[in-house]
């Protein structure tokens, strides 16, 4: 509440609160030439969610199963009372997404988009929320509250993080099998040479200079013999290999010492588990990195007590936003361990918070994964952001700095609406197949079959 005395003493006032009161609904009334005025914090209004699907260039094949040539991803929309809009995403969707966003305005309509600390134990308290994860659905929410944040008070995230370090991230090619695309027939990686003219072909196009093979998908000594021919291939630049923890710590072993010539960023997630992790690394001089079994706090504690993994892949959504990546890093620099930025199928909002992410850490000591060049379009405005040898620049305008394009959201939750959903842990070729871990059940890189996805 403020009191001034006439326009003048009004004026210096606003100009003094004007970083408060960008978020804030102010009431004002006159009395005998003063000025009252009540303020009050911005309230949670509305939350929306809209499940989207959007076409990759050809299907990317994994360890586990497939994207089967798009990402599904849930839009999230946060509503203000004074009309600010922040937007959120996270991964999967369809209708039980879309309900858990509904059930969360019982939590958060009404709620000051500021107080994020006790938005985090409200919906995903970790006693209270041990049957029914909500980490993903607090991301989402969290990136929402932080664009708000940074739009009432007109600055960059980045800003409100701390400050940018740097203006643009850094990204590795991420380079995968594949199956063609499924309209056109082309962009098939199944062979060594396809792998390698691919890659030379994501050096041309954006600038990449590291270089991550997804794997895990055939037979051992065969990834090796790829792996060897990719790094061939570009000298000078650096590598990184992902089997997604599917072998067993002897094959690990195996193939960290085989890898050691090689100018490796990490080896990451070659098995799963800390425990394994551990007894690889003490065999190979290869750097483990993971972003499967370290990715809450207590797992972070365990691993810096007794040191399994020597580079953490921080992922904004499995670790329940922006801010927990942060504190993590923070954690990280105390205790020298490697902190990357790692992928989980993004579109242009979570890309936009990797970015924000990226430019504010310090100890960002390696290029960040993005799923992001394999994508064929985007739902923000402007669409997709653009890489500069290598790299993309952190957006400058309030909040995230991205806007949704309504048109592209639509076309895309049609294109969900028609297609549905997919089972990312199946592979279309080899309908009843399941991994095993550690696996043995491998797909023959002679297997020349046209698979039928629905595009």
């Amino acid at each position: 509440m403020n009191f001034s005395k006439g326009p003048k003493h009004e004026k210096k006032v606003g100009q003094a609160l004007s970083p408060v009161r960008n978020r804030l609904s102010c009431l004002s009334f006159h009395c005998k030439g003063y000025c009252l005025t009540i303020e009050r914090l911005m309230k949670i209004r509305d939350i929306r969610a809209t499940t989207v699907t959007v076409p990759l260039e050809a299907p990317l094949r994994h360890a586990n199963g497939c994207h089967w040539g798009r990402f599904v991803r849930t839009i999230v929309e946060v509503e203000t009372d004074n009309g600010i809009v922040g937007l959120g995403e996270m991964g999967g969707g369809g209708e039980s997404a879309e309900a858990t966003f509904r059930a969360m305005k019982t939590y958060l309509v009404g709620h000051d988009p500021a107080r994020l600390e006790e938005m985090r134990f409200l919906i995903a308290n970790p006693t209270a929320s041990l049957y029914n994860n909500r980490t993903q659905v607090l991301a989402a929410l969290e990136f929402a509250c932080l664009d708000i944040l940074g739009q009432a008070w007109g600055v960059p995230v980045c800003d409100i993080l701390g400050g940018r370090l740097r203006d643009r991230v850094p990204f590795a090619a991420y380079c995968f099998f594949r199956y063609p695309n499924p309209a056109t027939g082309e962009g098939e990686v199944r062979t060594i040479d396809q792998l390698v003219n691919n890659a030379r072909e994501l050096k041309r196009r954006f600038g990449f200079t590291s270089h991550k093979l997804k794997a895990g998908v055939f037979p051992q000594d065969y990834e090796l013999e790829a792996y060897k021919a990719l790094a061939a291939s570009l000298p000078g630049d650096r590598f990184r290999f992902d089997p997604n923890g599917v072998w067993s710590t002897e094959q690990a072993i195996r193939f960290g010492q085989a890898i050691e010539g090689i100018r490796n960023d990490y080896l990451e997630d070659p098995v799963y588990g800390l425990n394994g992790m551990r007894r690889t690394r003490e065999m190979i001089r290869v750097p483990l990195a993971t972003n499967t079994v370290v990715v809450n706090f207590e797992q972070l504690a365990a691993n810096t007590l007794n040191t399994a993994v020597d580079v953490i892949l921080l992922d904004t959504t499995f670790w329940g936003g922006i801010r927990p990546c942060v504190k993590a890093a923070a954690v990280c620099e105390t205790f020298q361990i490697g902190v990357a930025v790692h992928s989980s199928g993004e579109l242009g909002i979570q890309l936009a918070t990797m970015l924000h992410l990226g430019v504010v850490i310090p100890n960002l000591s390696f290029a960040a994964d993005a799923h992001y060049h394999h994508l064929t379009d985007d739902i923000i405005e402007g669409g997709m952001m653009r890489y500069e040898n290598g790299a993309i620049r952190v957006p400058t305008g309030p909040g995230l700095g991205v806007k949704l394009n309504r048109e592209k959201l639509l076309q895309y939750s049609d294109l969900y609406k028609r297609l549905g959903s997919y089972p990312y842990d199946q592979d279309p070729a080899r309908p009843g197949w399941t991994p095993i871990l550690p696996n043995e059940r491998w797909a023959d890189p002679n297997d020349r079959r046209f698979v039928r996805v629905p595009y």
